[in-house]
């Protein structure tokens, strides 16, 4: 699997599988999320984003192409977001799931209430706008 950061020619393909899983695109733009993707034999098979705030970062957006489910392809795009974000010294990383809780379990994240979330997670567009109140909070240690 190839993984690099998203270019701007990504970005539709990006967009559509986000919108394909009801995972938010309105804010890409106005906030510092960085994309990447995977391709394996020059298909495209994920997308995943860290929207950093200091030492803390907002995973963002992980998916795979429903077809391609199942075959360890978001666990392999997971990873190598983790390893980026271990690199640039991030040491703990936030999600929110309305769907994917057994997924980041298994990952190695942990479920905790949206109030133990720093500020600078808790006021970004993800936490106060985009995401319901029913989504389960998670986090993980990296670093």
């Amino acid at each position: 699997m190839r993984f690099v950061e998203a270019g701007a020619d990504e970005r539709p393909r990006i967009e559509r599988l986000l919108r394909e899983f009801d995972l938010p695109v309105s804010d890409l733009d106005s906030s510092p999320v960085r994309l990447f993707v995977a391709y394996d034999d020059g298909q495209f098979v994920g997308v995943g984003g860290l929207e950093r705030y200091g030492p803390d970062a907002l995973l963002r957006s992980v998916a795979v192409p429903d077809a391609l489910r199942g075959e360890g392809l978001g666990t392999g795009l997971y990873r190598e977001i983790e390893t980026r974000a271990r690199e640039d010294g991030i040491e703990r990383l936030y999600l929110l799931t309305e769907t994917a809780e057994g997924f980041f379990s298994e990952l190695g994240f942990q479920s905790i209430d949206r109030d133990e979330a720093p500020d600078t997670i808790r006021e970004t567009t993800e936490f106060g706008e985009l995401c319901s109140d029913t989504a389960t909070c998670m986090r993980k240690v990296v670093g």
